[in-house]
């Protein structure tokens, strides 16, 4: 499920210690590790090659820091947007994961400051996981799932489920949000999140597993509410699903409500305090 990994390289430390701990999971052990840095065009031919230099040495410190075999990974430079670059890369290697760090930007922010990751978030069609540079990043130890009734939800628990198989060190919890539950019913006991109809079936399969679990239900706002929920667990991944949002009409243009951070998916990867591993996949 997760067989091609793509690091989008920014240079920043969280990434890079996330990568590191990502690899401590037997199921991504085995995939394989592609590295991609992207020069952006410049003015002169000397300019060019001192930045195709210094992407050269910035993959070889990455792999040196991460103790990584390079005879195992596959390193990339190349030019151009990095938006783009970015996107035709993970489609030329059908990307199982792309991994990009985020600056966690908000709604018009990512536009004028030329969000690299929420541009990517949008135009792609694969899973993301989005590590914002004032994260802490830890061990995988607890892993939260937000569940409702969607396929992208259902494509983000089989995710989840499969970065912990062999995996006994982490628990996972089954989130749901449910906005129609009143304030004053609030909070639920043990018995009643787990009878809740969505957590109780996404329970079946996680038992099926046998992956430790624990369950989450509450009322309000999704967004909110979510972001509260990974810090009251003190959570270190999130997974969310996340459609593949983009018009049919018009795959390579933009949504901008979507870019100006309106969907719940924006809310929580901007709101979040770990990282957010967005689940989608083509025709879901």
């Amino acid at each position: 499920m997760l067989e091609k990994i793509l690091y989008a390289d920014s240079g920043t430390g969280t990434t890079q210690e996330m990568l590191k701990v990502l690899m401590d999971l037997p199921a991504i052990k085995k995939a394989s590790l592609n590295i991609l840095h992207v020069v952006p065009p410049q003015i002169t031919t000397d300019e060019i090659a001192t930045k195709w230099e210094e992407g050269g040495k910035l993959i070889a410190g990455i792999l040196d820091n991460l103790k990584l075999d390079p005879t195992h990974v596959s390193t990339m430079l190349r030019q151009g947007d990095p938006k783009d670059t970015v996107c035709q890369v993970a489609d030329e290697i059908n990307a199982d994961l792309i991994i990009m760090g985020s600056r966690g930007l908000k709604r018009l922010e990512a536009i004028l400051e030329k969000s690299v990751s929420q541009y990517v978030f949008q135009l792609t069609n694969h899973p993301m996981l989005l590590v914002k540079d004032d994260v802490y990043v830890k061990k995988i130890k607890r892993v939260m799932v937000a569940l409702d009734k969607s396929p992208a939800a259902q494509y983000a628990l089989d995710l989840a489920l499969y970065l912990l198989r062999d995996y006994s060190e982490a628990e996972l919890v089954l989130a749901r949000v449910n906005p129609d539950i009143k304030p004053e019913l609030l909070p639920l006991s043990k018995a009643e999140m787990e009878n809740n109809p969505i957590v109780a079936e996404a329970a079946t399969k996680v038992k099926r597993m046998g992956v430790p679990y624990r369950c989450a239900v509450t009322g309000g706002r999704p967004g909110e509410q979510l972001c509260q929920l990974a810090e009251d667990y003190n959570i270190d991944l999130l997974l969310l699903g996340s459609p593949d949002r983009r018009p049919s009409v018009a795959k390579a243009l933009p949504d901008l409500d979507r870019l100006l951070g309106t969907s719940l998916s924006d809310y929580v990867r901007v709101n979040a305090n770990c990282p957010i591993l967005l689940a989608r996949k083509e025709g879901i």
